[in-house]
This record gives structure tokens, sequence and C-alpha cells, in this order.
């Protein structure tokens, strides 16, 4: 049933944005208001290299998404709380060159500004691995209309490449959820 927020958090090309984002984040927004309050557990997902804390217990999906003209696999993970979506992305990359990193974090970041209409405050952020060090990826905060009624969505999301994966970690609310709630999500990510 939570196909459709899964969706939102994806690039989707200009033509057939609009209608898809608008219905898919109602429908989101719908089902976060019947959620929990923050029950926060620790996600380990080998397959893609990562754990992370959710708020409530996840649902997953995939898709296929086409960038710089080749095929690959998004899964997601999305837990919702409290009127919030919390979600992490991961594309399987065809290889670890640094130009395909680059190409997919681009692609990402752009659909992302797209699905809110605004540009994001940006800036470089370092994310942990799991057996201590750093990566450096990107860290962005966006607000915009979206939806049939342009209401108005925060965002805040972290993008970062390591080998063959590249992330999305976003949480996307109507309005500004708890610093120390961001905090927990975005500061319990670990890269493998």
């Amino acid at each position: 049933m939570l196909r459709p927020v899964f969706r939102s958090f994806l690039p989707v090309s200009s033509r057939t944005l609009l209608p898809k984002v608008t219905a898919l984040l109602a429908a989101g927004w719908l089902l976060a208001a019947c959620s929990p309050t923050y029950d926060w557990r620790t996600i380990m997902n080998n397959d893609n290299g990562y754990t992370v804390d959710l708020p409530a217990k996840p649902t997953t999906d995939q898709r296929e998404i086409n960038i710089g003209g080749t095929p690959m696999n998004m899964s997601m993970q999305i837990a919702e709380a409290d009127h919030a979506v919390f979600a992490v992305g991961t594309v399987m990359l065809p290889s670890d060159d640094p130009q395909v990193q680059r190409t997919a974090l681009d692609y990402l970041r752009s659909g992302l500004a797209h699905n809110l209409g605004s540009e994001p405050d940006s800036h470089v952020a370092e994310i942990p691995l799991a057996a201590g060090g750093q990566v450096q990826g990107m860290e962005m905060t966006f607000s915009g209309q979206a939806g049939p009624k342009h209401e108005t969505r925060i965002m805040h999301a972290r993008l970062v490449a390591k080998g063959r994966h590249v992330y999305q970690a976003a949480v996307i609310a109507s309005k500004e959820p708890p610093a120390e709630q961001i905090e927990q999500f975005f500061g319990s990510f670990k890269l493998y």
C-alpha cells in the first residue's frame, strides 16, 4: 500500500512528473497521517551495504530507472512517522567508475530538485562508514510546492557514492520535522 510513496522520491521524466508526483505525494500523506509517532529501529541492509535507523517498520520497493541511457535498478526502504517519510534509496551501478558515480549522483540531485520545483541549499557532508572513517557526500535541503494543491514540502537529503552503489537518504514532510528526529536518521546512516 505504500508503493506510491516510493515513487515520489524517484526522479521521473519531466513530461510525466507533475501528475505522478501529485497523486503519489497525496497518497503518501494520507498514509502518513495515520502513522504512529517515532518508533526507531536499526535496519541492516546487507544487500545494499548500509545500516540506518528508521522510525517505523519499513516497506521496500524496487524499480528500474534510466541514468545517462543506461538502465539501472533502484531499491528503496521507506518508513513513515509523525507526518514525515524517511527513505533510503540505493542505485546499483554497472561499475565503480567515478564518472558513472557522478552521473548517477547528478541524476538523483536534479530529480529531487525538479520534484519540488526548487534548487537545494547544499553543502559537502561526511557520510560515516560502519567500519570507521568517512566518505564524502552531499547534504541538501529543499523546500517547494508539490501535489495537486501545491502544498509546501520540506526535504532533507544526503547523496553519496561508494563502490558500485549510489545512495539517497531523504526525509520529506509538510512541515519541518523535529531536529532530533532528522539527526537520528542521518546520524545512523552508515555504509559498509
